[in-house]
């Protein structure tokens, strides 16, 4: 993992810093992802529509009826896809027998904030609409995805509707930027430009308010949460968002896991297949969610 810290820094980093999110970025990503991340054996991929959403259903080997992980791509709200992430949701579903529905999001600047959390909540329902239970869902998000995650638990709770858990894997969860997180973790971050993240918040939100929970999930109502399992890098600057979401979800009464992982970079589960790090804490992840399906159905 060090040598992808030192490779990061050296040519992930200087990237980020300056390309501009447009279509040709994001169809660069899209080319790249396929031979940066593994993508294990026998990897399902089938896309549906339901209800105006596109739902990418991935999974691996076996998987456990009438039970799903609805997992939220990152990529700062301006790239990245259900494509982008399949190599590492498949992994997850093997590890957890689950299968994984990762539906594609609006992404700005073309789609203007709310449309991305308009679309989290219409993927849930899709998922209620094809008869899950809430208690066969679990939430799941990465970054920007994590924030949209964190920010649809609060919107189904105040529903009555209560997932069985939640995931985050490094969520950016305020868009507020309340900064002493950002300035402590200057330069320290190898994939992140701290920088660049008050330009992507704004061209986000457009306009909008940054301190709306549904931007900023840190400032949602939690109405008696599931388990909660955050893992994020202990050095990356959006580490005070994972520890700061884990203060409010446990002061509306929540069990939650917050792990910082020393030395490890944003979202570095997408590393599976060539860090150990990467797979030690998907195996963690995937041990949460069958545990908590478990609780779930007690």
């Amino acid at each position: 993992m060090a040598l992808a810290v030192r490779l990061a820094r050296l040519f992930v980093r200087p990237v980020l810093a300056r390309v501009a999110p447009t279509a040709r970025a994001r169809r660069l990503v899209e080319r790249l992802a396929p031979h940066l991340h593994l993508a294990p054996r026998h990897l399902r991929h089938l896309v549906r529509h339901r209800g105006g959403v596109e739902l990418h259903w991935i999974g691996v080997g076996a998987a456990a009826p009438r039970r799903v992980i609805l997992h939220f791509h990152g990529g700062a709200f301006v790239a990245g896809s259900p494509r982008t992430h399949a190599a590492m949701l498949g992994r997850l579903s093997r590890l957890a027998r689950v299968e994984v529905c990762a539906p594609r999001y609006p992404l700005a600047p073309e789609a203007r904030f709310p449309a991305a959390p308009e679309a989290a909540l219409a993927a849930w329902d899709a998922l209620i609409a094809l008869g899950y239970r809430p208690g066969d869902i679990v939430l799941s998000g990465d970054s920007a995805g994590g924030n949209l995650a964190a920010g649809l638990l609060a919107r189904v709770l105040a529903r009555d509707e209560r997932p069985a858990a939640m995931v985050l894997l490094s969520p950016w969860a305020d868009l507020t930027l309340q900064g002493a997180a950002l300035r402590h973790a200057a330069g320290a971050d190898p994939v992140v430009p701290e920088a660049r993240i008050a330009e992507i918040a704004a061209l986000y939100l457009a306009g909008a308010d940054p301190g709306d929970p549904r931007a900023s999930p840190v400032r949602a109502q939690f109405r008696d949460p599931p388990p909660v399992l955050i893992q994020a890098g202990a050095q990356e600057v959006l580490s005070a968002d994972s520890r700061r979401l884990a203060d409010r979800l446990r002061a509306a009464g929540g069990e939650v896991v917050c792990e910082l992982w020393p030395g490890c970079p944003h979202v570095w589960h997408l590393g599976d297949g060539w860090f150990p790090e990467a797979r030690a804490a998907l195996r963690g992840v995937a041990a949460f969610i069958q545990t908590s399906f478990e609780k779930a159905s007690l």
